[in-house]
């Protein structure tokens, strides 16, 4: 037993969280079968630069980082999460058919501004919920598999897109017209499958939760967690690179999504252990093995070993997935108050978002410039940084990642829970 009453593992997670990782996978699908093949459909079709690329990219990402900040605090105002995520998961399916629609870069970067609006509606409220939703002692766990059943679509869905390029012949419009299908039941299953649970009556209602008196309640160590998070980020830019990267290398484009294929089936075999294991040891500790797993990644990715290499540097750049991204929501959870959950997942992917802007232009730009070893070199220099960071901080809070044990309660909860006490 992980608490002494609830089963541990898979058979802890309540039924909602599962529903809520079905409703992420089929929406990757959606989303992958058309995000596998857009950089070489911009380069090689519509004629963009890689720097337009990489624009685009941080531009599209920045903004559901904006949105997700608001999204977030208008859920814990509302008390309400479930119908920010059904608006945020309904504007994504609206927008699919634009991509098979549109013939200009114009019309292509509007339509993955709109979706990355939507991923912002509905990414804090969704985090939050499966935060709400989650056992304490499972919490690492639960986000593990979340993000393992969205990776599965994250897999599922270049798959698709390599078996429609070849059944016709390189079509891109076709494989972007069927990737509207999934992002429907998507939103039919959020809607139909997820009931959300009641505030509690004792849980405080914040006033407007982006007022300085509020902010104020997220305590230093939600601070620090994201910082330390700002920083991996700036390190790690937009997975295009990679498609680029095995393009470079030799890969035909109709197999280009077997990139994607490759770092997500990594990603979803990692992700719910690395996150059951953060649950049982300190999290931290499981960050940084993440952190060196990316730095071995850049190193491969940035020799020219061919095409076998580069495949290499994929795979560990998946598995660095699998141990950072549920990972920090986890940590965010923890070092959250409950009625501030949306608001904290808002501001963390907002500050977020900016570096991976700053880092996906950066990484075009040294692209371009000196050519891909650069770009992968320099995100390798920015983890060791990151890392050291890391470790500077553990020593420092040495109790900060150790996974909750239970839910606490009372008036001094949320300060006992952000800062506990040194050593």
């Amino acid at each position: 037993m992980g608490d002494g009453t609830r089963p541990v593992g898979l058979r802890g997670i309540p039924t909602p969280i599962w529903a809520l990782g079905f409703v992420s996978m089929f929406m990757d699908i959606s989303s992958e079968m058309i995000h596998a093949l857009l950089p070489t459909y911009l380069v090689s079709v519509i004629g963009a630069s890689v720097l337009v690329v990489g624009i685009i990219e941080g531009i599209a990402e920045a903004t559901a980082s904006i949105v997700k900040v608001f999204s977030g605090a208008l859920s814990d105002w509302l008390g309400k999460r479930k119908i920010l995520a059904v608006a945020g998961y309904g504007l994504a399916a609206l927008t699919k058919p634009i991509f098979p629609l549109g013939s200009t870069v114009g019309w292509i970067a509007a339509a993955r501004f709109l979706d990355r609006v939507g991923k912002g509606l509905r990414g804090a409220p969704r985090d939050a919920l499966v935060a709400d939703l989650a056992p304490p002692s499972l919490r690492g766990a639960s986000f593990g598999l979340r993000q393992s059943l969205d990776t599965i679509g994250a897999f599922a869905g270049p798959g698709l897109a390599i078996a429609l390029m070849w059944l016709t012949s390189d079509h891109y419009q076709t494989v972007f017209w069927v990737a509207v299908i999934p992002a429907v039941v998507a939103v039919a299953l959020l809607q139909f499958g997820v009931q959300e649970p009641e505030r509690a009556e004792a849980t405080q209602t914040p006033r407007w939760p982006l007022r300085l008196s509020e902010l104020k309640r997220l305590g230093s160590i939600f601070w620090i967690v994201t910082g330390a998070a700002t920083l991996f980020t700036l390190a790690r830019f937009s997975e295009a690179f990679l498609l680029l990267r095995a393009q470079g290398a030799g890969l035909p484009v109709a197999l280009l999504p077997v990139v994607l294929v490759i770092m997500n089936v990594v990603y979803t075999i990692v992700a719910y252990p690395a996150g059951l294991l953060s649950d049982r040891t300190n999290r931290i500790n499981v960050l940084a093995a993440g952190l060196l797993l990316l730095i071995l990644a850049d190193l491969l990715l940035a020799i020219d070993g061919g095409l076998i290499v580069v495949m290499a540097g994929v795979a560990l750049w998946g598995a660095h997935m699998g141990f950072t991204q549920g990972l920090l929501s986890a940590l965010l959870a923890d070092a959250s108050p409950p009625e501030l959950r949306g608001t904290a997942f808002g501001i963390f992917n907002l500050i977020s978002g900016l570096a991976l802007l700053i880092a996906s232009v950066v990484a075009g730009a040294l692209w371009q410039r000196f050519g891909a070893p650069a770009t992968f070199l320099s995100g390798a220099a920015l983890t060791v940084i990151a890392l050291l960071s890391l470790a500077a901080i553990r020593r420092r809070l040495p109790r900060l990642g150790t996974p909750p044990q239970a839910e606490l309660s009372g008036p001094g909860a949320v300060q006992a829970r952000q800062d506990p006490p040194r050593r």
